[in-house]
């Protein structure tokens, strides 16, 4: 069963394709930009297959002629395969964003809400955290059903508000946690000193004066 599941979505781009797409529905310019350097060719030949084997689907939108793609039942069930990947990759390559690497925010914060997951329990209490990125849509994780919840999009009632760019977050969420320290010139954080001090402990960070 493992090797029909490789036949299916084993390649790199077929994966990365999943990853995009779990956070809601892609337009094919989308996801030209978030796979860079992937080709339009090499993109719409892994789609067809995508779509052939029932995990991406087609979502015509409701005005104009762009379509949209999305996952299936089938696709979300991948869902797990792809934090835990992304875990692994946090964790055992460890280096961060090389200068010509592009990093975009949802790959970012599928790798930010992966590492809650595993190393600081969702609190009870519904706590909210955003995220605002230069030129892109808020995100949101929450605490919700015993685990952090990621969506696009800015929830409100955000004990803390988090300022910076793609990068900066990656390279501090791939950093030793040893050497982390929260808020930085980087990583700005908008919420109450006993807010942020909390929000540096989720990440093995110790909170900076203010």
């Amino acid at each position: 069963m493992t090797a029909r599941a490789l036949e299916v979505i084993g390649d790199r781009w077929s994966l990365l394709i999943v990853r995009d797409l779990l956070l809601g529905p892609r337009r094919f310019t989308d996801l030209v930009h978030t796979l860079n350097p992937i080709t339009p060719t090499r993109l719409t030949d892994r789609l067809r297959r995508l779509e052939a084997a029932e995990v991406v689907e087609r979502e015509p939108a409701e005005t104009g002629n762009e379509v949209w793609y999305r996952l299936t039942d089938s696709g979300l069930d991948l869902m797990p395969a792809v934090d835990e990947l992304t875990f692994w990759g946090i964790e055992h390559a460890k280096d961060p964003p090389r200068p010509d690497e592009p990093v975009h925010s949802d790959t970012a914060m599928i790798g930010t809400k992966v590492w809650l997951n595993k190393h600081s329990p969702a609190p009870r209490d519904g706590l909210v955290w955003v995220w605002r990125f230069p030129d892109d849509d808020p995100y949101t994780l929450r605490a919700a059903n015993g685990s952090w919840e990621l969506r696009r999009g800015e929830d409100g009632g955000a004990a803390v508000t988090v300022q910076a760019t793609q990068r900066d977050w990656a390279t501090f969420l791939t950093s030793p946690r040893e050497k982390r320290r929260l808020p930085t010139g980087e990583v700005r954080l908008e919420g109450s000193p006993a807010e942020i001090k909390r929000f540096a402990k989720a990440f093995g960070a110790k909170a900076a004066p203010r």
